[in-house]
């Protein structure tokens, strides 16, 4: 049985066979692309499950450019490849709506840990929330639709971005652990990786706080965690 379908996007063939190898032995269907333009079309039209994706593509498009056009108009979870883990390019990546990301070389086990992880994650998503919504001033979390709004307006956010909101929101007024968040948001793995939450408290505030350098909504408690810092809660 199938367990799912990846998108394999990169202009190495040695490494793509040996990625098309371990997923199919695993059980997993794989498609594979050379090319950001025919990547974008295989996902519009084949819909696979997830995409793994290669920031170095030749050609006009580099994944960066391949994954922002992916996000405007799917929320298909994607795990960029980069050659050199530099921070410029993890903050570009989840940016632009990457997911995670894997060093090359990277070894078998760790590909099938990432892509589970991520997966897992978005299945995740469709579980059904115990609240309608949740109020923090003007801020409002739908957690039945997904959607959240600041004084009326609608405020788009990305999968990941929504599910960190979502795990501060249901713990209005608790300052939660640094460890804590990143095992529930990405994950057991990912319970040391501080430069993803960093990262997204950063899109977070940006988008919420009416001024991000002085936040006011979602405070930090240096060394410790983050809260979502409400004077009223209402749900």
């Amino acid at each position: 049985m199938t367990e799912a379908s990846i998108l394999v996007v990169d202009d190495e063939p040695k490494l793509v066979h040996l990625v098309t190898e371990v997923l199919t032995a695993t059980g997993f269907a794989v498609l594979s692309t050379a090319k950001g333009g025919d990547a974008i079309a295989m996902i519009a039209l084949e819909q696979p499950d997830l995409v793994v994706l290669d920031i170095a593509l030749a050609g006009d498009m580099d994944g960066f450019a391949v994954a922002r056009r992916v996000r405007e108009f799917s929320d298909i979870p994607i795990v960029m490849l980069t050659a050199k883990a530099r921070e410029s390019d993890l903050l570009h990546g989840f940016d632009v709506g990457a997911d995670d990301y894997l060093t090359k070389p990277f070894s078998a086990k760790e590909l099938l840990a990432r892509i589970r992880a991520v997966l897992k994650r978005a299945r995740l998503e469709t579980i059904a929330p115990s609240q309608a919504s949740i109020q923090c001033g003007p801020l409002r979390v739908d957690l039945a639709r997904r959607r959240v709004t600041m004084d009326g307006q609608e405020i788009h956010l990305t999968r990941t971005e929504y599910n960190l909101l979502h795990e501060l929101a249901t713990h209005l007024n608790q300052v939660l652990l640094h460890e804590a968040l990143l095992t529930a948001v990405w994950g057991f793995e990912y319970r040391n990786d501080l430069d993803y939450l960093r990262a997204y408290v950063r899109y977070l505030r940006r988008k919420l706080e009416t001024e991000p350098g002085n936040p006011q909504l979602i405070i930090t408690q240096p060394g410790v965690g983050y809260m979502l810092a409400c004077r009223e809660e209402h749900s």
